[in-house]
């Protein structure tokens, strides 16, 4: 009988010492299989093209492919609510928009919750977008723009890309901390946005730097300000808003990645690893610098933080401005 114990104990040993082995192997084969990063937008826009430029890498770095899936429709919603659903082994991942942040916003009702539902790994990238105004607005400058708003409420109208986009809350941001009332009025895009600015359809708009850039080049747009807290360094001499007067503004277009919620820690090392590894080098920075993008990379915890605080400023802002939510 004693032998028997000890047979049976000894078995049990070695196999939690099998277990307890195979633990750090399972993570250590991680990707042994493609890996799919999803995008919810089409092919060309700013998320496809961020999505792509990191799966590029993480082919080279994983030895196995990083396949981009691109799912869009219902504004990002439809291949958000997939990886939110997609088991948590690190073999699906989404290219998350800061237009992502707005969706629970503007939505009654969301299959999914954005600060719960999800694993942040890593920050990539940051772009800016322009306070810009026909050459033929009399202001010069911000507080001239905003004493103008002021006089007249809800006599200047701008150009959104769109009701929820990343632009038409930073119109109502700019409402919100300048204590002005200015109408926002929808087009597809940002180079609409900006062309209705050119053609005098409305008096302004928050244009993305690359939307921007040839008509400001042309002379047929003015940049008043920069929408994110630190100068460019694609428009160093343009103030930031806080510079010039609205103090506190801060707001960009910006791209990362996450997973589902339940990630293991080891394979949520080894995604924010590779990310920052190839995010960080000389060619991707300078691939993101020709989108007009900066390559930027945060931990998961900052990421995380980030993506909460849009999160509440968004609803903030649809409830002081009186969007109407679907």
């Amino acid at each position: 009988m004693n032998r028997r114990r000890s047979s049976i104990a000894f078995c049990a040993s070695a196999l939690l010492s099998m277990c307890l082995a195979a633990a750090p192997a399972a993570a250590q084969q991680y990707p042994a299989k493609p890996v799919r990063m999803l995008v919810g937008f089409s092919a060309g826009s700013g998320t496809d093209g961020a999505a792509r430029m990191v799966s590029q890498k993480l082919t080279e770095s994983f030895g196995q492919p990083a396949i981009v899936e691109n799912r869009p429709g219902s504004g990002g919603m439809i291949a958000t609510e997939m990886v939110a659903k997609a088991p948590p082994d690190g073999y699906t991942l989404l290219m998350m928009a800061a237009a992502d942040s707005i969706q629970p916003a503007i939505r009654v009702k969301m299959p999914y919750d954005l600060t719960r539902d999800f694993t942040p790994i890593s920050y990539v990238a940051t772009g800016i977008f322009l306070l810009t105004v026909h050459p033929s607005v009399p202001a010069k400058n911000v507080k001239e723009l905003i004493a103008i708003a002021r006089a007249k409420p809800g006599g200047l109208n701008y150009a959104s890309s769109g009701v929820g986009s990343s632009a038409h809350m930073a119109g109502e941001l700019f409402n919100a901390l300048a204590n002005v009332k200015t109408i926002a009025v929808p087009y597809k895009g940002s180079p609409q946005a900006a062309m209705a600015v050119v053609g005098g359809e409305v008096d302004f708009a928050y244009p993305t730097y690359t939307s921007a850039k040839p008509l400001l080049d042309a002379r047929r747009l003015r940049a008043l300000a920069v929408t994110t807290a630190k100068r460019s360094p694609f428009a160093p001499e343009v103030p930031t808003l806080h510079e010039a007067g609205v103090a506190g503004y801060d707001r960009s277009a910006w791209y990362g990645v996450i997973g589902p919620a339940g990630l293991p820690k080891d394979v949520l090392g080894r995604l924010e690893g590779a990310i920052t590894k190839a995010v960080n080098t000389p060619e991707m920075k300078n691939a993101f610098f020709d989108q007009g993008l900066i390559a930027e990379t945060t931990t998961p915890e900052q990421f995380g933080a980030l993506i909460r605080r849009e999160v509440e400023q968004n609803v903030k802002l649809v409830r002081a401005s009186g969007i109407r939510r679907e």
